[in-house]
């Protein structure tokens, strides 16, 4: 029979250790599923990081392209308007020569009328160039003014949280400060109060008002003292009900400690059973 015993022991020790050697290997396992996603996670995130910078660093570049773009254009457009303005004083140098030769040539009254003439074309061409400034400058001056009530607006929202808040501050100073008077004004009636009190019963004019006064001076007192009694047993009840919740609570909380340890208590047993079971009907196999 001892040896029986040992033998049973030495299975029940080989069946334990195969079952911890499974739990090991799947704790391993587990383990190592974690770490591979949280190194799959962080792979992730540092992909995406370099695609956000590389998308930050694209989008800067395009935005560097386009103003430099902006600026080649704006350095062409006033290249040519200097080509334009220096074609145009030499057409108008040739012009005036031209005028002069012809007043020296020709009748004064076709003179005058070519004149007109070319006064009112080149009046209508720099009415048009005017108009083009104007249109540019009233696109920018527009630009300026959405510009400038943006900064308007976010400048006012500014001062309004400055008001707000320095307008609280007073408000909050204005009510301590009321406070305080109104403290101090109740101070000094109490204490005039007081002093006429003192100087009515050195006095002791009328007898009859000074006994009135002790005899509610002292009903007062009774009914503070009376006042404080109930204070102090409100207070003992509210100890007491709070000391009865408490041991309540610890009665539960013993009670299912002890259900704890029988239910961990009876599901080793059961364990234990179930691995004799298995045991004898793997010698009896």
């Amino acid at each position: 029979r001892c040896f029986y015993d040992q033998k049973i022991l030495q299975k029940t020790f080989g069946e334990w250790k195969e079952w911890w050697t499974v739990c090991r290997e799947r704790k391993l396992s587990l383990r190592a599923a974690s770490h591979y996603r949280h190194l799959l996670r962080n792979l992730i995130f540092r992909a995406w990081r370099a695609y956000v910078c590389q998308q930050q660093r694209k989008r800067n570049k395009y935005y560097v392209a386009e103003s430099h773009a902006n600026k080649q254009k704006l350095l062409r457009t006033w290249q040519c308007w200097l080509l334009y303005v220096d074609v145009q004083r030499t057409k108008h140098g040739m012009r005036s020569v031209a005028l002069a030769f012809r007043e020296r040539s020709c009748l004064r009254i076709s003179w005058a009328v070519w004149r007109r003439r070319h006064y009112q074309n080149f009046t209508g061409h720099k009415m048009n160039i005017l108009a083009l400034q104007h249109w540019a400058q009233s696109l920018q001056f527009r630009a300026w003014l959405q510009w400038r009530e943006l900064f308007l607006y976010r400048q006012n929202d500014k001062q309004k949280e400055t008001r707000a808040v320095t307008h609280y501050q007073h408000w909050e100073l204005k009510r301590c400060m009321e406070a305080w008077l109104e403290y101090l004004n109740l101070h000094r009636a109490k204490k005039l109060q007081n002093e006429l009190a003192q100087e009515h019963h050195r006095s002791r004019i009328v007898q009859q008002c000074f006994s009135d006064w002790q005899l509610s001076w002292e009903h007062r007192r009774r009914m503070h003292a009376h006042q404080k009694d109930i204070e102090k047993l409100a207070a003992r009840i509210a100890l007491w009900r709070v000391f009865a919740h408490w041991k309540q609570y610890v009665v539960l909380c013993v009670e299912e400690t002890q259900q704890c340890e029988l239910a961990e208590k009876h599901y080793k047993h059961h364990l234990l059973v179930r691995a004799l079971l298995c045991i004898r009907w793997k010698s009896l196999w």
